[in-house]
């Protein structure tokens, strides 16, 4: 795996540091192959049920691409904001909005003018 640093940037006016992770696939002696086809069954032996057969590939498979993920951390909430993950399955980003960090208004906690509890 590779780690590369990004630097830092803002989002939202917050201050953050990004970081690139490369993950190389394996070699493709170590990719999985596909089970080979049984052997025709001798005459008079019962027959197996039949699956369908899987489509034969007009052209070699492309080599395995490396997965990349990015995130980018909050320096101050110490969290990620950003990430991004590209790999053969597609891209994906996942972003988390920045929240603040100050105490909140003790307005925010009374109990609002005109309020009445009612008992039934």
């Amino acid at each position: 795996m590779q780690v590369q640093d990004l630097g830092k940037s803002t989002i939202e006016g917050h201050e953050v540091e990004g970081k690139r992770f490369v993950l190389a696939p394996p070699p493709l002696s170590q990719m999985p192959q596909l089970p080979k086809t049984p052997k025709p069954p001798q005459p008079g032996a019962p027959q197996p049920p039949t699956s369908p057969q899987a489509p034969k590939l007009s052209q070699p498979p492309k080599p395995p691409q490396p997965s990349v993920t990015e995130v980018w951390t909050s320096v101050k909430l110490k969290m990620p904001v950003l990430t991004k993950v590209t790999s053969a399955a597609g891209e994906q980003s996942t972003y988390c909005k920045p929240t603040s960090t100050e105490e909140p208004h003790p307005s925010l906690f009374e109990i609002p003018p005109g309020y009445k509890l009612k008992k039934s």
